[in-house]
């Protein structure tokens, strides 16, 4: 959603965006022996103005496999699980990991971070997900083990409606910038399209939106530990890590990064509120450059 800000204020040609999985674009092969998050474990984007092209399809989250691209996550819920080729290590007393996005100074839209430990060392991202309590964690307006159900609307151009678990219900509303299906083009594992479908996770304050001007929306960023939120990137402290019970826990180690859209907000001719990720690196293992300095 930041892309149409983009567009209307800096005059950036228009970019395509998202969709879930794609037959035609195989998923690459990890790339070893790099700082990146280079393996993408899972995408599973919510209902937005970008899925369904390439930057909200497989064909997008590949493009952060390894090194910097772009994906949107879409509304609320939308993730992406990444994969290290290492355990990255919880570096005491220091940030761990630097997620990059595309946020504007006067515009996020912050993505909640959890990570996984191979505890059972068998490779697979199916350990205990552990979420990063930034620094909204359990303010107002924060709550966990939240859900929200999205419906197929009958007509593809339709917004894509959905009900949360307090029984609230909405719409993720179509515009007429991007005129392809907003709900993600999905199947089961029979190969019929899903009609129906519900994420759940935590879900962040919309306290930071400021919409009473109409014609110059603006999201501020949060103070620390999300994703897509502050320019130049978002560091993240394993250290911040916290258990189902939302108590922290002693972490030596991470070897996967799930991000997923934290706010559900319409925001009016900028659409949804969508995270959009473009890459993970592992701040241990960043090189700096060193200048090199000529001898006479």
């Amino acid at each position: 959603m930041k892309i149409k800000y983009y567009l209307a204020f800096i005059g950036i040609a228009t970019l395509a965006s998202c969709s879930k999985d794609s037959d035609s674009t195989p998923e690459p092969d990890p790339i070893v022996g790099t700082s990146f998050a280079n393996k993408l474990i899972e995408y599973s984007p919510a209902p937005g103005q970008f899925i369904n092209t390439d930057l909200g399809n497989q064909k997008g989250a590949n493009t952060v496999v390894g090194q910097k691209g772009l994906v949107s996550l879409g509304a609320w819920g939308g993730s992406i699980v990444l994969g290290f080729d290492h355990t990255v290590i919880n570096q005491i007393g220091k940030e761990d990991l630097i997620i990059y996005g595309n946020p504007l100074p006067t515009f996020s839209e912050p993505g909640i971070v959890w990570v996984m430990q191979d505890t059972n060392g068998n490779g697979l991202a199916d350990d205990t997900w552990y979420e990063i309590a930034g620094s909204e964690f359990n303010k107002p307006g924060y709550k966990r083990n939240y859900s929200v159900t999205y419906t197929r609307p009958a007509n593809d151009a339709d917004p894509v409606a959905w009900k949360d678990s307090d029984g609230k219900t909405g719409t993720v509303l179509t515009n007429q910038y991007h005129k392809q299906a907003y709900f993600p083009d999905m199947k089961d594992k029979d190969g019929k399209i899903i009609t129906e479908y519900t994420i759940k996770g935590s879900v962040l304050p919309s306290s930071n939106i400021d919409m009473s001007i109409p014609t110059m929306i603006t999201s501020k960023p949060f103070a620390w530990g999300y994703a897509d939120n502050v320019s130049g990137g978002d560091k993240i402290d394993i250290a911040n890590a916290v258990d189902q019970a939302g108590n922290k826990v002693d972490l030596k180690g991470i070897k996967f990064i799930k991000i997923q859209t934290g706010i559900q907000a319409n925001m009016g001719w900028l659409g949804e509120l969508s995270t959009e990720v473009a890459g993970v690196e592992d701040i241990s293992l960043i090189k700096v450059l060193t200048p090199v300095t000529s001898t006479p």
